[in-house]
């Protein structure tokens, strides 16, 4: 009950009393991103840190797209200003309207396609990864930051955290949460694909090779309040949480928060 209060209590202004999937909360979390410095800067390096991973070819005539746009405010565009950016919903900085199941592009068509704290919000994950697959080029990438299965995310996802978390589950998650884009989820499901079934992800998907698994953030996403909470510490701590963090970096596999996810479309792979 002290812990439901204290939550209580932390809410964010903008978004007090909202259901989640209330049609205002997409917008409402980017004006919130924007509002908190701490908040603001750790997008900014978790964007830097996706675009550095993105394929650099010069006069390439593939295209870039961003899944799941609206929660961060079409930030993308700061650091990659030709990424398309997209959500299931409209809003005044989505490009496009689509469902990441279904996307509407040729084979082979997209060079890059980022994704913030979004896989774990696609039911039917395997219809997604297979149209990844299919619209990517050879050498293209699938870069995102997902939430990760550690023994301090444990805790967190399931004490503190409004979204599911069932690291026994299979890779459906109909049923666990509600029925709409943001209680509709399951967030140890990144570590269930790409760590748990890790054999199954790659029997399932060969020509989707898993290039990085980078753990992070144990502290920093806490302390912002994410979208959700008021901030709890001032953006000027943002670089000394940050180094403490770095410093911890051989914890990360008990601490981390967040993994940084690269996949690479890899034609004919046996």
């Amino acid at each position: 009950m002290r812990v439901k209060t204290l939550l209580k209590w932390l809410e964010h202004p903008l978004t007090r009393g909202l259901p989640l999937d209330d049609p205002r909360m997409t917008e409402l979390h980017g004006l919130v991103i924007r509002s908190k410095a701490f908040l603001s800067r750790l997008y900014a390096e978790w964007y830097a840190r996706l675009a550095n991973w993105l394929p650099r070819v010069p006069n390439s005539p593939g295209k870039l797209l961003e899944i799941g746009s609206g929660g961060a405010g079409g930030l993308i565009k700061e650091w990659v200003p030709d990424c398309l950016t997209s959500d299931i919903t409209p809003g005044p900085q989505i490009d496009l309207v689509c469902d990441a199941r279904h996307l509407p592009f040729a084979d082979g068509e997209l060079r890059g396609i980022v994704m913030v704290d979004v896989l774990h919000h696609i039911p039917d994950v395997e219809i997604f990864l297979a149209e990844a697959e299919r619209t990517l080029q050879e050498g293209g990438r699938v870069v995102m930051l997902e939430p990760w299965n550690t023994w301090l995310s444990r805790f967190i996802y399931r004490h503190l955290h409004h979204e599911p978390f069932e690291p026994g589950h299979d890779w459906s998650f109909i049923g666990l949460g509600g029925d709409g884009p943001l209680t509709n989820a399951n967030t140890a499901l990144p570590w269930i694909i790409f760590e748990r079934d890790r054999s199954k992800f790659e029997n399932f998907f060969p020509n989707l090779a898993l290039m990085a698994v980078e753990l992070d953030y144990p502290f920093s996403y806490l302390l912002s309040g994410g979208v959700s909470f008021r901030s709890l510490v001032s953006g000027r701590l943002f670089g000394p949480v940050r180094g403490l963090e770095k410093m911890l970096r051989c914890l990360m596999p008990r601490l981390a928060m967040f993994a940084v996810i690269i996949l690479e479309k890899r034609e004919g792979r046996p």
